[in-house]
């Protein structure tokens, strides 16, 4: 069995630093503190904003392969620390071991794919001679780093979230100040003191638990280029609204639907539901919240799905047979057991679940769900699936679009031409065919329109974002 240290340091422009042990953490089963990290206070923020700015012209200045040696050097030191990290995670965030086992996977396929990414950062050649004005002119482009950048991690992928900002950002070359969710901050200090291990510039990185109202100098300051933040809706907005001329990324909620049609194959779809609706107990902002199947296989579905969710293991996160951990909170379970409770008392029907204990919330589902009603509009974040029926396809589309959030959807059909209208006409960032919405590769473009955010996450795009056009134009003398 892993342990954990009683306390952690912060790191401040590269290096560690333990000028306190305020943040207490605790393990999200048993409710006891399981370490303390140090807090970072408004003057370190301050030296870490200014470290990041004298480090900005060395990070640009390093070569593709000091870049991607310092991911491969990432690489390496995770999967030596494999145990520890998924050990650190399923304690911090509740999460249970299998599923923490398969974020330490997914955090090193992203620095692997980022350390790919650092010595691809093309541009192009562009011909300017569309008329007569311009015979003679050559132009060219390439991307260069924005400069200092600001990244704020939410609770629930405290490694891979964090991966999605922390890795581009070094295969760019930008410098940059993080501030994990305090809630589960060790993910991303465990990647802090990897990052130590390399020849970074000083000053190219700082990892800074804070609390909510620590974030503002992680906002406001112009120093910063781009915020990138990914968590709830309305802080989200609030901080955009805030940050002045910087360019800001947002990775926000959802309340993602899947469409089961009457020609899927109905195993497989239950399979990979009963996985998106209540992996990581719910806490995802693209898990399964609503299941539109189609009228023909509805009872056939419910019936299965009903017996398939009163089975899952329920339990201390740590034991492998353990499917629902706790959620993050007794306050966000009892939030998400209000939503249920009320759905029931406008009319819906319980089939599985709807119990609370502290911060455990069973595994739950429903049918016949008010769309007024704040389970049906609001993201649940936790393990309830909402089941409804549709006899036409568009009408099914339309259910999808019911709803201020469009980050992922999934629908299952073998007809291909159904695939192909949903992804024209699902407003959502992602549609995926024959799986679940809460499924992603971590090469691919990720993010949402609407409510759910700005923007997309993904290596090669994130360093989109994390880098700004510079033109080339050449007059050729004599042509």
């Amino acid at each position: 069995m892993q342990k954990l240290k009683k306390t952690y340091p912060l790191y401040l422009n590269g290096k560690a630093a333990q000028p306190n042990t305020d943040l207490e953490v605790t393990d999200k089963y048993t409710g006891k503190v399981a370490f303390r990290t140090a807090l970072a206070t408004p003057d370190v923020i301050e030296q870490a904003i200014a470290g990041a700015v004298r480090a900005a012209a060395p990070m640009a200045a390093l070569a593709s392969y000091e870049k991607q040696a310092v991911l491969d050097h990432c690489v390496a030191r995770f999967r030596e620390r494999f145990d520890e990290l998924a050990y650190a995670l399923c304690v911090e965030a509740g999460k249970p071991i299998k599923d923490s086992e398969g974020e330490v996977t997914r955090l090193i396929d992203t620095f692997r794919i980022a350390a790919e990414e650092s010595t691809r950062n093309y541009g192009e050649i562009q011909p300017l001679d569309i008329s007569p004005r311009a015979r003679g002119y050559i132009g060219m482009w390439k991307r260069v780093p924005i400069g200092p950048c600001s990244f704020i991690s939410p609770f629930n992928f405290p490694l891979n979230l964090a991966a999605h900002k922390i890795a581009p950002a070094i295969a760019m070359g930008c410098s940059f100040v993080m501030k994990p969710a305090s809630l589960t901050p060790l993910g991303a200090i465990i990647m802090g003191e990897v990052l130590a291990e390399t020849n970074l510039p000083e000053g190219a990185f700082s990892i800074l638990p804070a609390h909510r109202d620590g974030a503002d100098m992680f906002t406001v300051d112009e120093r910063l280029k781009l915020l990138s933040f990914t968590g709830s809706p309305g802080v989200g907005w609030d901080l955009k609204a805030r940050a002045g001329k910087k360019k800001v990324v947002l990775e926000l909620g959802g309340n993602a639907a899947v469409v089961v049609d009457a020609d899927a194959d109905l195993d497989h779809a239950l399979d990979r539901i009963v996985f998106g609706g209540y992996y990581q107990s719910g806490q995802s902002c693209i898990h399964v919240q609503r299941c539109i199947v189609h009228a023909d296989i509805y009872d056939s579905f419910r019936k299965k799905l009903t017996a398939r969710v009163k089975k899952l293991v329920s339990g201390d996160p740590k034991n492998r047979d353990t499917f629902i951990g706790p959620m993050i909170s007794e306050k966000e379970a009892t939030r998400l057991k209000t939503w249920v409770d009320d759905a029931v008392g406008s009319g819906a029907k319980l089939l599985a679940g709807g119990g609370r204990k502290g911060n455990m919330m069973e595994a739950t589902l429903l049918e016949d769900v008010s769309r007024k009603s704040d389970l049906y509009r609001e993201e649940a974040f936790g393990p309830v699936v909402i089941l409804s029926k549709f006899t036409r396809w568009d009408s099914a589309l339309a259910e999808v679009n019911d709803s201020k959030f469009g980050l992922q959807a999934g629908i299952f059909t073998r007809d291909l031409h159904k695939m192909l209208g949903a992804w024209d006409a699902l407003e959502v960032g992602g549609v995926v065919v024959n799986d679940v919405p809460s499924y992603r590769v971590d090469n691919m473009p990720y993010g949402g329109v609407k409510d759910s955010g700005l923007g997309r996450e993904g290596v090669r795009f994130a360093m989109e974002d994390m880098s700004e056009i510079r033109n080339l134009v050449i007059r050729r003398e004599g042509v």
